[in-house]
């Protein structure tokens, strides 16, 4: 975590030829990012230790011989930092060559998660398209993993090491690693299997981070092909009281998935499997549209929502009337807001007497 102004003390550098003000602690990487300079990077997300890997954030430090990753040099005072020299940008634009090298194909879906077109943005940023770097690749799909959920697409992978970085220290489920070495490096599981046998809950965050849509939403790619553009809505996850904030993808009427929002204050970028994934029940074909009262003739029958509710209503009145406030329980949906969920409590406890209410998300 970055240090404040108020428990860390305060220090200046000259960043670009500006005097500018950093707090014990601060990563170069930070300082600029904070005024607003645009240093590239593939291997870096802000929730995960800095890791210093994919060498495009180097900049020029006075006094020290090599390019240094900004993401892992520690503020100094009176440093001299230049972060986009000639020099520099030609060694980005050349990592950029190498990297784009090994990929099957870099312009990608953006269905397949939140960071999927970063290495895209990247490469036309620095014209990096070039193709004189082709030769071996590493990385070998698993197309193999059935699961419903996540495409392992490693020929697409970078070996930018997010999806495994985020998986342990977010999660803490440490599920996939890293085998081999050189064009030999593989994401990979325990024992080299399937993610269902492995410790991965399914959380997607492997998916969200991934920069080059290795690992990609397997959901929302059903929609590929679907006409039209996305569009983003912000909302708040239903599923439980947390209070997740979600990106709800759409095209058109249709939604095609879901992107966790990482400035949301109750998550930062974390979803659950339900959260991430579980979203088919919006637009299911068996979704009821309609209330439904059940005849004389022991079938159920389309109304309107008076009618619907006075017949619950009159049952409840039944039930209270024939056999005791005690015959009556209540369980609170776990989608349901704080407020909805205090209605149904006050309906249980003044309206029926009893505290026999729960609600479905305790266990």
């Amino acid at each position: 975590m970055t240090p404040t102004q108020s428990d860390a003390k305060l220090h200046t550098m000259i960043l670009d030829g500006e005097e500018v003000p950093f707090t014990e602690g601060e990563t170069v990487y930070e300082v600029a990012a904070r005024r607003g300079k645009e240093i590239p990077t593939l291997c870096y997300d802000e929730r995960l230790e800095p890791f210093g890997g994919c060498r495009l954030c180097v900049v020029e430090v006075e006094g020290v011989g090599l390019p240094a990753a900004s993401c892992t040099t520690k503020g100094a005072p009176g440093m001299v930092v230049r972060t986009s020299t000639a020099a520099i940008e030609r060694h980005r634009k050349v990592l950029l060559e190498l990297v784009a090298s090994e990929n099957r194909e870099l312009d990608v879906d953006p269905l397949r998660g939140y960071a999927s077109q970063e290495l895209t943005t990247l490469v036309d940023r620095y014209r990096a398209r070039a193709a004189r770097f082709a030769g071996k690749q590493s990385g070998r799909s698993r197309l193999d993993d059935d699961n419903p959920f996540i495409l392992r697409d490693y020929d697409l992978c970078i070996s930018c090491y997010r999806c495994v970085r985020v998986c342990a220290e977010q999660e803490g489920d440490y599920a996939i690693s890293v085998k081999g070495r050189g064009f030999g490096t593989q994401i990979t599981t325990d024992f080299d299997g399937l993610l269902r046998d492995s410790t991965c809950t399914f959380c997607g965050q492997c998916v969200q981070t991934c920069p080059t849509g290795a690992l990609a939403d397997r959901k929302a790619l059903r929609y590929a092909e679907l006409p039209g553009e996305i569009e983003t809505t912000r909302t708040i996850c239903a599923y439980c009281g947390v209070g997740c904030s979600v990106d709800v993808l759409t095209k058109g009427d249709r939604m095609v998935g879901i992107h966790p929002a990482m400035d949301g204050p109750a998550n930062t970028g974390a979803l659950c499997v339900k959260g991430q994934f579980a979203f088919d029940f919006v637009q299911h074909p068996d979704r009821l549209t309609m209330p439904l009262v059940r005849g004389s003739d022991d079938e159920l029958h389309e109304t309107d929502w008076d009618a619907a509710l006075d017949r619950a209503a009159e049952g409840f009145r039944k039930a209270l009337q024939d056999h005791g406030r005690h015959s009556i329980y209540g369980v609170a949906s776990g989608r349901a807001p704080s407020e909805a969920a205090y209605t149904m409590q006050k309906l249980m406890r003044a309206g029926f007497g009893t505290n026999q209410i729960d609600n479905c998300s305790r266990a």
